[in-house]
């Protein structure tokens, strides 16, 4: 072999190293975490900062190394077909091809994007200064080329937006944990509490209030000493007060506001005057999304708000805790059940309440029901149904059998459901 042969052969292994160095760092700088490089950078790691201005420009970063790639790919593969030609001829094109696509496939794509990935942190940090230098000398050419791009998409109705994103921050950071739980990483109960947390948005007040016909509530003209008993065996420590009809609500009473003016006079029940020991009621519309009824809650510092429509008519109730519920689940007391509503049974079934929220079935049983056209359980059956079933009555729907078990007036109070699987 002449050493003019000797060279280009060299200089395609060159070559085949440098494309190899790019495949490896376009996957280790497209798949590193970028909460793990946010924690390095703020830990003074100036190559995970690096790591993250490159990440910053994806689509940059991106462009900078499949150009870089293509050329040296373009180059070692012209070499290799005239190093073959001086050696073989004309039927040298063919193994030109052969061997360059073999070298290419595995030394060039398939080993440095495995090693990438086993080592993508490590990676990342390694070949970060000099990829910044690749995309500074190549920057100007990729936007040339985007440009190019963008334009010709245009021309067949594709619009590219720079600014989007295809998933937002709330889905990538569930896609994340949904992942994490399936590989055994995130337990399922963090999971449930993360999407709880991300769900806050989406959920207004009528998902999770207390309806009216479920609220406890006292009648401001009643005896004092008949109210003080309503207080005290009630199991909530916020009470509303209605006068002339229920759904005049003209305060809130607290058990320890009521103790309190009781002790002032004497204990005697019958000087106790409800309506200089209650607060004022603060209404809140019912399409009030979760996340920003809890900022408000914080504001005021308060717990407990009347939930109304848009007639100001009162719809129900919501508390801090029906909030906090939604990112923790169910939050038992002394006076609590584990999840009221919810009995399994030996069979596999579960003997559910008619009001119970889909959402906290789905999160007490890890089911799947859609939760978008109806609220509870029932809500859920006569959506489906597209009627108001009568007992006994059965529907199978989304994997899952629903047995109506009773009914009061035109409301599904208990309904047996399993899985269809499991019968």
């Amino acid at each position: 072999m002449t050493v003019s042969l000797l060279l280009i052969f060299c200089a395609i292994i060159f070559l085949v190293g440098l494309s190899a160095f790019f495949s490896g760092s376009e996957t280790a700088l497209t798949a590193v975490s970028r909460a793990r490089i946010n924690s390095l950078e703020k830990a003074g790691d100036k190559r995970a900062a690096l790591v993250s201005r490159l990440v910053g420009i994806q689509e940059k970063l991106i462009g900078s190394l499949l150009l870089s790639n293509n050329i040296v790919n373009i180059l070692a593969s012209a070499l290799a077909t005239s190093l073959f030609i001086g050696l073989f001829g004309d039927i040298g094109v063919i193994y030109a091809t052969i061997g360059m696509t073999i070298l290419v496939v595995i030394f060039a794509e398939v080993l440095p994007k495995s090693w990438a990935i086993a080592n993508t942190e490590k990676f990342a940090l390694t070949v970060a200064p000099f990829v910044n230098i690749i995309v500074i000398v190549f920057g100007p050419i990729t936007n040339i080329i985007t440009r190019i791009v963008r334009s010709v998409l245009r021309v067949f109705g594709v619009d590219l937006d720079e600014d989007s994103s295809p998933l937002s921050g709330h889905d990538e950071l569930r896609g994340t944990v949904d992942v994490l739980n399936r590989d055994g990483v995130v337990a399922k109960d963090d999971k449930d509490r993360v999407g709880g947390v991300l769900d806050l948005h989406e959920l207004e007040l009528s998902d999770v209030m207390v309806h009216r016909t479920a609220m406890t509530s006292i009648n401001a003209d009643d005896k004092p000493e008949d109210l003080v008993t309503q207080i005290l065996e009630s199991q909530h420590t916020r009470i509303p007060v209605w006068a002339n009809e229920t759904d005049n609500i003209i305060g809130i009473v607290h058990a320890k506001d009521m103790l309190r003016a009781l002790a002032a006079g004497k204990y005697n029940a019958k000087k106790f005057d409800i309506r200089k020991t209650m607060v004022e009621p603060w209404f809140v519309p019912e399409s009030t999304s979760l996340q920003d009824q809890l900022n408000a809650f914080l504001r005021r510092q308060a717990h407990i708000a009347l939930v109304v429509d848009e007639y100001g008519e009162v719809e129900g109730l919501v508390t801090l805790e029906d909030i906090l519920e939604e990112i923790v689940g169910e939050i038992a007391d002394e006076h609590d059940t584990e999840l009221s509503g919810l009995a399994p049974q030996v069979d596999g079934s579960v003997i559910v309440d008619g009001t119970l929220p889909i959402r906290d079935l789905n999160r007490a049983l890890d089911w799947n029901l859609p939760d978008e056209e109806a609220t509870t359980i029932a809500g859920l059956v006569i959506h489906e149904s597209q009627m108001i079933p009568e007992e006994k009555q059965t529907f199978t729907f989304h994997g899952k059998r629903f047995v109506v078990m009773a009914r009061e007036k035109n409301r599904i109070t208990k309904l047996r459901v399993r899985n269809v699987r499991t019968q």
